[in-house]
This record gives C-alpha cells, structure tokens and sequence, in this order.
C-alpha cells in the first residue's frame, strides 16, 4: 500500500530521473488508489483512475466517515443520476454535495476522472456534464482528487514540489449543506434542494448579508433574517454554538474543530434552515422559520401574524390592506396602510402586549415613560415607541440597568401576537378616530377595536352586549357564554359579526358526521356560521394549534337599542336625542327627538317623513319591494287565469273544425316548440289567438312570450326565478334578456299524443321539470 503522504516527494525524486523511472512511478500511484489490499479507495488518479455511472464504483474516506459515488435521489421516479457525497452507510441515504446538480446523467456510461486537461470531469465522449473549470496543464499525472473524513472532496497538484497546492475543494463550492470545517463568509451560500427528488438549485438561498445570516427567495427577497443581539422583542436568534460552528472561528478546512464533526446545517426545499447533531441517531436541534409567522414580514407592514387564528394576519388597529383583492386572496406580502394620516392633536398610541417586532430604528436614555412618549408624539415620521425600564429580567440576553426608549421610525414589520416572549409593550401612534368609534365604545383590547355596542364593562358599550372580558396583562379578548369562555380572532363591524375558536376536537371526529354540538347563545347574539380546520398540523408554515382540529364559530348581533345614559352630556355623540326613560322601567336612553326615529343598524337618529323613518332606507326599500312583488303577482295569477279560460275556449269549438281543432292542440302540447320557430323567425305575433287580435296590446304580448322561453331553458342558471318573472311581467321598462332553444317540445304527433297521454304522464313530465328548476 502506497503512503499518500509521501507520494508528491516520490514522484520528484524519479521526474528528472529516466522516463521509464517515471513510468514505475506511476505505476505504484496506480496501484495504491485502487488498493490492492482490498480496502476502499479514497482518492482518484490520473489517467485510470476513475469512478463509473454504475453505483457500484464508489470513494470511501480513510475511516468511513464519508462516501462519493453517483446516485438516483430516493424519491426521484425517473432514471437521472448524480455525482455526489453522502454519510458512509446512512440509511435512508443523507446527501451533503451534489456535483452535477443542474445537470443529471442520462447515460450510465459516464464517467468521473481526472481528464488530459488536468481538471476533474463527470464527462462521456464529447458531452461535460460537470468540471473544475481549472486552467489546463501538461502534467495531469501530479493531480489526484481525494475525499477527506470532513467530507470535502480535495483536488490537489504536487506539481513537482515537497508541497502539495489544493488547487479546488468540495468545501468552497456547497450545495444544501454546511459541514465542519467549511466558513460561511460573504462569498459562500448554500442553496436548497428544488424538491425531494431533484437536486437541481432551487429558489432558497442562505448566506452572511452585511453581517447577519439571512434566507433569501431568487436572491433578493428575504425570507428569513437572524435576530439582532440588541433586539429587544426578536427571540428568533441563531444559537451561538451554531453562528460559532458557521464563523468556524476555531479551526479551518483542513483540521475542523472535533466538536463539530457530527454537526451539520442543511436549508431545505422549503426554505427552512435546519441544525442537526449526530449522537446515535441525528436529531433536529434548532430550525427557522419554523412556522408561518417566522418568516420575514409575514403579513407585511404594519399587519400582525397570529399562529392561533385560522386567518393569520390581520392588520393593526388604525390600518387596512394596500389591497383588499390579494389579501381576500391569501397573500399578505402587501401588508396594511393607515386609514388615517397621524401628526396632529388627534394621535393617540395603541398599546400591544405579548408583541414580537422588527428592529427599532433609535433608542436613547430617558428617565421615565412619559418622556418616551412625548418624544414620538412630536416627532412625526415616529411610527411607535416602547419603553425599557432598567434592571427588569429577561429571557436570554442581559438587560441594561438604565431606562431606554425605543424609536421606530420606519413601517412596522415582522409584528407578531400572542408572542411568548414576555417583552415590554409596543405603542403604535394611530387616530382617534380610527380607534375610538363612538363616545361610548370600549377602548380597542390588544390588536382588536371593539365597535358599539359591544362591551367590556360597565363604563362602555350597552350593558346588553357585555358578554366579553379584555384580559389587559395579555391583550386578549376573550367572548363568555353558557357553554364556556372562547377567544375572539376577529370582529368585522360592518358585518356586525365576530369570530370564536373552540379547539375541540371532537368536531373533527369521522364519527360525529361533522355535526356541531349545540352552542347556546341568548339573544342579542346569534350563531350565523361555523368552519372547522380538521387539518391542521404543527410547523410546516403551518399553525401551532393541535391537530386535533379546531372550529371556528361565526356570531353575529342584532342592532342595539337607544344609548344608555345617565345624563344629557351622554347623548352627545347621538345628534338630535335626549337622554329620558320614555319606557318606565327606570332605565335612562338617549331616546330620540320628535320627528326622528332610532336607527339600530346606523345607530343614529333619523329623520321621520310622513310618520315613517327618512333615515331607514332600508326598510322603505324593502316595503317597496314587498309590494311590487304583490302587483306582480296578482298580474301572472290573472294572465294564468285568462290562459285558461282560452283553452277552455278553445276546446269547446273543438267540433266546428278539424283544423281549429289541430291548431288548438298545437297550441296545447307544441306551443314551445311552434313559439320557438316563430321567435326566431321574427313572427311571434303569429302566436296571438285571433280573437285577441284587436284587444291585446302587441308589446305586451311579445313580452309575455320572451318571458315564457326564458322559464324553458335548458339549463337552470339560465332561467329566471319567480320573482325575476313577476318583475318581468310586472315592469314595461325592464330589459329582457334573449332566450337560447328551449329543453323541452312536443315531439309526438296529435294522434299519438291523443292516445297515450294520460293525467300519470302529465304529471311524470311536471315533476321532471321540476327538478330541474332554480
């Protein structure tokens, strides 16, 4: 066996000696990379030296740490290969570098070598699939390429020297994966996977940016950025172990530090960046973003993320989406803007507990918190502040002795709630206007503005709607009924609705059929919905509830009642009321002026016209509608009835002629047929009976039969519902649209239908229709 280590001093002694001393010389090399002695070969030679697309050809690290060959990856259903380097003998197979990542082999017969150039090729006749892409030389006999116990694949040169020159390494040119040994520095960044099965550069990068670890998306969106070590309300930190492990501040390529030789770093397809450790089986020590709410600015500016709710983000108090089409849609990337602007005598601060933020962009020294305060309050670009006090324990990092306030004057990002980490408030300057609706609203709870009536307590809202509690050490709000205390996630004024969260489980239960258990709830609350989210499943950008499954239950509340009130101060923000008990029970409202009526869905009060509510235009609406539906029915009723008493008509002259009476047969069992023909061909009027002919208004005749196609379409979307019908009938203004063939004619001729109809087929033909109706 050939001792590596003195192969470059060999090869000198014999270069200037005779070429056939050269030639022995070679021949020893040779044989000591194939190893005779049947062990594993660890390195490759010029010119035979070389390893085939066959799997069964493979280098072995000298104490079978590590093993290069090509492969097929496990999940992949084709038949591409790759050249590449994994764990000696893992199971399923741990690949740490891949070769020819973007370029797979088709053609087992290529071939990895060390080529006449002097670099080292995955290569079949004239097609490289990957290179060294070193300069040439004319003495590839002085290179060999070696794999190392660190799992760094060493192309090295002698080139006649005592000194061997690593001329290219695996370490330098990283796939996925960061080994012991490798320094992560500007220059290096490992990119994921595409997918499980293809090796190929997907869209997720890891890199040091400007001094701080970041996972990017196509190289310039950031996905993930380390937390800053100052940063007061980011515990989403790199362990120092591993920033020490990925600085390799404490060896170097070719001698790692030991304590990390079972370690590796890995980014996954789906962008997670992950930290393993080997004792006797690998296991996860550390990842990020571990969840939806991890990456970078989830939500966007100034939207808040919430692993807890089904729908995760949701903008601040004060805010809406930049675009109500892409977050409906799913995507918050987006984030909220404000829906006032701020710098006046009108701000007022939100405050947020249990918060997670983006990093600050000042912070001084101040003496107490109402300093800190009226410095963001005069500063106009000052988005929020919060306020350190000094000597108050935290989690991970030293906490100053001396107060601070903290100054952002940037969008707020990265905002996250029900955040474990225990950090000081964050106040968020916003109007008033935006966050104190009515003189009477409950101040907002956390990230959720509460809209009257609701109430938290006595002091506002009406005390009909006081079924909620704000729990101020955490900013959550929470809804109380008979069955229990629930979490509120949303509440959407417009709709007059709020969403609760049961997290039990046994809605997701195949057993119970889906079935809701009775939720009771007295008036002046209603349950309107429920959704259940029967899949949901830890980490994976995914919600950290239970996969047990959660229901969430949709509330909504009926319009409230005048004000209550115990002065006419009380009433001021209700124009044109007085505060008085005008039902007796003791109970002051602020009930509304004469010649003006309470409106419970506006909450206002409007004028009355004539003895009706000016201000209820939603009733005079829906009265108007009540009664033209009633006219229009009375008109299809009494156009039915004279249909009739035509056929009635019709049928008793059925005598006097044969053809009259075929005619009116026509008209009984081919109408819809014959009526079609004749709307096409623009001769409705044909259709008219002659003893109509001088009575009968021609418009209206033509409306009557346009609206009888419309009911005979043959697909049900297109046909018009009862009311359309009575609006048609009833309206001579209304445009109609134009009917497509009718689905049903009379097919059958006047004898035959004669002899085989019966009242049983009459009646099988209605119901069939029937059910293809709206």
């Amino acid at each position: 066996m050939i001792d590596y280590s003195n192969f470059s001093k060999v090869s000198s002694l014999f270069f200037y000696g005779k070429r056939q001393r050269v030639k022995i010389c070679f021949a020893a090399d040779l044989s000591g990379a194939f190893m005779d002695d049947g062990k594993k070969r660890d390195t490759i030679t010029y010119p035979s030296g070389s390893i085939g697309n066959g799997g069964q050809e493979t280098l072995v690290s000298a104490r079978e740490r590590f093993e290069l060959g090509f492969f097929t990856p496990e999940e992949s259903t084709g038949s591409r290969s790759y050249l590449g380097i994994w764990y000696y003998k893992s199971n399923p197979r741990i690949v740490v570098w891949v070769a020819n990542r973007n370029k797979p082999l088709l053609d087992v017969r290529a071939r990895f070598a060390i080529t006449e150039d002097g670099n080292l090729k995955i290569s079949h006749r004239n097609e490289t699939y990957w290179s060294t892409e070193l300069g040439p030389t004319s003495n590839p006999a002085y290179r060999e390429a070696k794999l190392l116990d660190s799992g760094n694949l060493v192309f090295r040169d002698s080139n006649n020297t005592l000194l061997t020159t690593v001329l290219w390494q695996s370490f330098e040119h990283p796939t996925d994966t960061f080994l012991s040994g490798m320094n992560m520095s500007e220059n290096l960044k490992l990119i994921s996977w595409e997918s499980k099965a293809d090796p190929k550069e997907g869209k997720f990068s890891f890199q040091l940016d400007e001094g701080r670890f970041v996972i990017l998306i196509n190289d310039y969106i950031v996905h993930w950025a380390d937390g800053e070590s100052i940063d007061f309300f980011n515990s989403e930190r790199m362990p120092n172990g591993m920033k020490i492990f990925l600085l390799n501040t404490t060896g170097s390529v070719q001698n790692p530090p030991s304590e990390y030789n079972n370690t590796r770093i890995r980014l996954d397809v789906e962008g997670e960046l992950q930290y393993w450790n080997f004792d006797t089986n690998w296991s996860l020590q550390w990842s990020e973003p571990k969840d939806k709410c991890s990456v970078s600015n989830a939500c966007g500016n100034f939207g808040s993320c919430n692993l807890y709710n089904m729908l995760a983000c949701r903008c601040l108090p004060g805010f809406k989406p930049k675009s109500l089409e892409n977050w409906g849609n799913g995507d918050f990337s987006g984030g909220c803007s404000r829906s006032s602007a701020v710098c006046g005598k009108n701000d007022t601060f939100l405050r947020l507990k249990m918060m997670r933020v983006g990093q600050q962009n000042r912070k001084f020294q101040v003496e107490n918190e109402t300093i800190c305060r009226e410095k963001c309050l005069n500063n106009c670009p000052c988005q929020a502040y919060s306020f350190v006090k000094g000597n108050v324990n935290r989690q991970r990092f030293r906490q100053p002795s001396i107060n601070m306030c903290l100054i952002w004057t940037d969008d707020l990002k990265d905002l996250q709630e029900e955040y474990s980490y225990g950090g000081p408030d964050l106040f968020v300057r916003v109007s008033k206007t935006d966050t104190e609706l009515k003189a009477k609203s409950c101040k907002p709870c956390g990230i959720n503005v509460i809209p009257y009536p609701l109430s938290t307590g006595s002091d506002c809202g009406d005390p009909m709607y006081s079924s909620f509690h704000c729990h101020t050490s955490t900013g959550k709000l929470s809804f109380q009924t008979q069955n229990g205390t629930y979490n509120v996630t949303t509440i959407d004024q417009d709709k007059r609705t709020f969403a609760i969260q049961d997290k039990d489980g046994d809605h997701c239960n195949s057993s119970t059929g889906g079935q809701l258990r009775e939720f009771n709830l007295s008036l002046p609350f209603k349950m309107i919905d429920f959704k259940p989210w029967c899949d949901t499943v830890a980490g994976n950008f995914g919600s950290n509830i239970s996969s047990q499954g959660v229901i969430e239950i949709i509330i909504g509340w009926e319009p409230p009642p005048e004000p209550v009130c115990t002065s006419s101060a009380d009433c001021e923000d209700w124009p044109n009321s007085t505060c008085k008990n005008e039902t007796g029970n003791g109970k002051m409202r602020c009930h509304c002026n004469s010649n003006f009526r309470w409106d419970g869905m506006a909450l206002n009060c409007a004028q009355d016209v004539d003895g009706r509510s000016g201000g209820s235009s939603r009733k005079k609406k829906l009265l108007s509608l009540i009664v033209g539906v009633t006219i229009a029915s009375v008109i299809v009723l009494s156009s039915i009835f004279l249909y009739t008493c035509i056929l009635m008509r019709k049928k008793a002259k059925r005598r006097e002629s044969q053809q009259n009476t075929e005619r009116n047969a026509a008209l009984m069992y081919g109408t819809e047929k014959r009526a079609w023909r004749l709307w096409k061909e623009v001769k409705v009027l044909d259709l008219m009976d002659r003893a109509l002919c001088e009575t009968c208004d021609a418009n209206e005749f033509v409306r009557c039969v346009n609206v009888g196609l419309l009911c005979v379409q043959e697909h049900p979307w297109d046909r018009p519902t009862m009311s359309s019908v009575a609006l048609m009938l009833g309206s001579d203004t209304a445009s109609l649209p134009t009917p497509n063939k009718p689905a049903f004619s009379a097919s059958r001729s006047l004898s035959d239908t004669a002899s085989s109809s019966s009242p049983a087929d009459s009646y099988v033909e209605l119901t069939n229709t029937l059910e293809q109706g709206r």
